[in-house]
């Protein structure tokens, strides 16, 4: 059996912050050419809807460059071509490279099609797809129901042609060629990647390890639960895959300053560049549903704390605010932060602040700063000013 290696969380946490693109400025670049090399990385990056602040898409991508505009994702998405969204653990921008991955989950939901996108009886969906062959990329503005139907969710449209289009993108026969705001534009999706014919399918082997690869790029120090995250049923194939790379010395066994009942591992390389790993007392407001924060018992393990999300508790029962973000100095969490940006007034208000421990409040001059940057980027023109309901984009999208 292979010796492990123990590490302090300071050291735990190092590799992680590292392979997130959190110790430098720009991890991947300034330029457009970021965006996809980010998503690319991370190996997703997380679509939600609320817009207290600006959507969560957007605030990830500028967390890890300074220099991020709106329309790079535009580029990469609807020109480029380079990213396309589907559903991860939630609906989430992927890098195209990755799309084969995908497409047995899509052909299940074709097989098995949730009540949100099941195909209505008669011949509406193929005309739908003719439509599109013929006419080119629509959005849900662009047909007309002759018919309105009640919701049968709050989030639910109140158009018959939603769920059609749902169908379509959820079974892979269209992509989300353009998105403004909320507002998505479809297209054929072999039409929008030029595709002849789409991309062999990836076996369940082959998924397996492209979660573990994943996971090793955009984590660095993994663990069964860290790997398998929004996709639990394949920790038995990602195991197998793990101890074979164990024994190939691929990966090296680590122990985790007080968290030694998880098993964790890393690549040899990440651990042998341990020591040359500087985590300055950079700040960074992270969104709630950053990859660093959305994994929230591995935060807790190695942050020793475990965000709170609250937008759908009573506001009577909120500890820390309706949209709270938490806030990263150095290699510490040292605060949350409920904001909202006030679009009409030109300002960003915060509406609570919590300290997560004694003696941050030495840092709060440093993170005012940030904020001041931080609202440049939330009132820059491009940002989307129109609200909608918490938690559409699980039920809708």
């Amino acid at each position: 059996m292979a010796k492990a290696r123990h590490l302090t969380l300071k050291e735990a946490r190092a590799l992680w912050l590292k392979a997130q693109g959190l110790d430098v400025e720009y991890p991947f670049g300034a330029g457009p050419e970021a965006t996809p090399a980010a998503i690319d990385h991370l190996g997703y990056v997380q679509i939600d809807t609320i817009n207290v602040i600006e959507r969560s898409h957007h605030h990830i991508l500028y967390t890890r460059n300074p220099a991020y505009a709106r329309e790079h994702l535009h580029q990469a998405q609807s020109e480029d071509k380079q990213v396309f969204e589907y559903w991860t653990h939630a609906l989430a921008y992927v890098h195209k490279d990755d799309y084969r991955f995908f497409i047995p989950a899509m052909d299940e939901r074709r097989s098995s099609p949730s009540f949100y996108y099941a195909l209505p009886e008669g011949a509406e969906y193929e005309a739908l797809l003719k439509r599109i062959r013929k006419d080119g990329p629509l959005s849900i503005r662009d047909i007309d129901d002759d018919v309105l139907q009640e919701k049968d969710h709050p989030w639910a449209s109140r158009k018959p042609s939603k769920r059609l289009l749902n169908f379509g993108f959820y079974t892979g026969d269209l992509v989300i060629s353009k998105r403004e705001g909320m507002l998505k534009t479809y297209e054929l999706t072999a039409r929008h990647f030029g595709w002849r014919r789409k991309p062999k399918p990836a076996s369940e082997a082959e998924f397996a390890d492209y979660l573990l690869k994943r996971a090793i790029r955009a984590q660095a120090l993994i663990s069964l639960d860290s790997v398998c995250y929004g996709n639990l049923s394949l920790k038995g194939a990602v195991k197998a895959l793990v101890e074979a790379a164990v024994n190939r010395r691929k990966l090296v066994p680590v122990v985790v300053e007080g968290a030694e009942k998880v098993a964790h591992w890393a690549p040899p390389a990440a651990l042998a560049a341990l020591e040359s790993i500087t985590i300055e007392p950079r700040v960074h407001i992270l969104s709630p549903f950053d990859p660093l924060v959305i994994q929230r018992k591995r935060m807790g393990l190695f942050f020793g704390y475990e965000h709170r999300f609250e937008a759908y508790v009573p506001a009577a029962k909120r500890v820390m605010g309706y949209f709270a973000l938490p806030v990263l100095v150095g290699d510490e969490m040292v605060a949350t932060l409920d904001l909202k940006t006030n679009r009409q007034d030109g300002r960003v208000e915060i509406r609570k602040w919590n300290w997560l421990g004694d003696g941050y409040e030495r840092l709060k001059p440093a993170i005012e700063a940030e904020l001041e940057r931080f609202e440049r980027f939330q009132l820059a023109p491009a940002a989307e000013a129109e609200a909608e309901p918490a938690g559409e984009a699980a039920m809708s999208e």
